[in-house]
């Protein structure tokens, strides 16, 4: 029996993966982006509405003459890509194990819209540093529904599903102590595996903490006034979750509730880049900004790397379906007792003040705040958080 003829039957067993799109389907996309047909301007001078007509259309002009998805399929090409089959689904992972042999072991979970390619910056620094003593074997999961991962036929892959998969992903490549990070959803998946606290599991850094005391929660999310008696930190992030719930949170709604009737997104290149793009408000500001020509975290390259992902992989609907797969809030404590490493980005969703991870996290190793840096801290800063997944882990070596 041939080796590729056993691991036919092996369902446990770690296949390599080609990283391969036709050239047909780039030129399909090119054309279908030329071929949209454009709403009417907005009535207000802001963003308030949604998406700038304006914004999309100078992303469109770049999508179709100087961008080249080719340049990112490449850096893609160069990783150590793998499938491996977990509960009768296919998972993808990069999977760049450090030269340094006794190098900490450390899985990296993206969110929605994220996906490998949102990580890929913090690979190198991480897996190739300057001291041998901060060195990380580095595993990235494309999560269920999304990039090259399998997309579920059936109802189950939940966040709880997903962390529990993690860990038998990371026990599988054969790592009896490993640590785990993870932004956005990512957030929520380690958060639920350092509830299910699995043995190999020395602890988990988030950028997007479950710390928001519930009485705060509650009030913030039907807009009410601000409880007397807040801090300057704790009246920014309560002022920053009471907008989201009441103006940004529509597309999670939609996702939760009907993302089968997000069609518009598999059938259109341009309502899948809006519909990413408008995932909350500061990264629509910060997105905007790019594609007018300002320097910032994202380049208009790094915008539509992802965007184009989404669409060659046709995930826009696979991936919306954790939304509804899931019955947690992200933002609550969810009771963590293993070590717990926190950084705050201050254009986050909601910039969490210490106090409130200090009581989410009663297990708390870490804590570090960034004047800088929104939602997507791998891609947009990934030298504050390299720093941080050093410092942070540090005493779990």
């Amino acid at each position: 029996m041939t080796q590729a003829t056993a691991a036919q039957f092996d369902k446990n067993a770690i296949r390599p993966f080609q990283v391969s799109f036709p050239q047909e389907e780039l030129t399909e996309l090119r054309r279908r982006v030329n071929a949209t047909r454009w709403p009417d301007q907005e009535t207000v001078a802001d963003q308030s509405q949604g998406v700038p007509l304006a914004t999309v259309q100078k992303l469109a002009q770049y999508w179709t003459t100087d961008y080249d998805w080719n340049k990112c399929e490449q850096r893609l090409k160069a990783l150590p890509n793998f499938i491996t089959e977990i509960d009768g689904l296919d998972i993808h992972f990069v999977h760049v194990r450090s030269k340094h042999e006794d190098a900490l072991p450390l899985i990296v979970c993206h969110g929605w819209p994220g996906s490998v390619i949102e990580q890929m910056k913090i690979i190198e620094p991480l897996t190739n540093p300057t001291d041998a003593s901060d060195a990380f074997h580095l595993v990235i999961p494309s999560m269920p529904g999304y990039g090259f991962s399998g997309k579920p036929t059936s109802t189950g892959w939940d966040p709880v599903h997903i962390a529990r998969a993690w860990t038998e992903l990371m026990k599988r490549l054969g790592y009896t102590k490993f640590v785990a990070q993870g932004g956005d959803w990512g957030s929520l998946i380690v958060q639920l595996m350092g509830v299910q606290a699995p043995p190999e599991l020395a602890g988990i850094h988030t950028n997007m903490p479950g710390a928001v005391p519930p009485e705060i929660d509650a009030a913030a999310f039907v807009g009410a006034p601000p409880p007397p008696g807040l801090s300057a930190d704790e009246s920014h992030a309560y002022d920053q979750l009471s907008f989201f719930y009441t103006k940004d949170l529509a597309y999670a709604q939609e996702m939760g509730t009907r993302p089968q009737t997000l069609y518009g997104i598999a059938d259109s290149p341009i309502g899948l880049a809006a519909w990413i793009l408008h995932h909350d408000a500061r990264n629509l500001a910060l997105i905007a900004r790019v594609f007018d020509g300002e320097t910032e975290g994202l380049t208009r390259d790094d915008i539509l790397d992802n965007i184009t992902f989404y669409w060659l992989t046709n995930t826009g609907v696979s991936s919306a379906r954790l939304y509804w797969e899931n019955k947690f809030t992200f933002f609550s404590p969810k009771n963590v007792t293993i070590p717990v490493a926190v950084s705050v980005f201050r254009e986050e969703i909601y910039a969490a003040p210490q106090n409130w991870v200090e009581k989410a996290y009663p297990n708390l190793i870490y804590f570090n705040k960034h004047d800088k840096g929104g939602h997507f801290a791998a891609w947009e800063q990934p030298e504050a958080l390299t720093s941080d997944l050093r410092a942070g882990f540090r005493s779990l070596r």
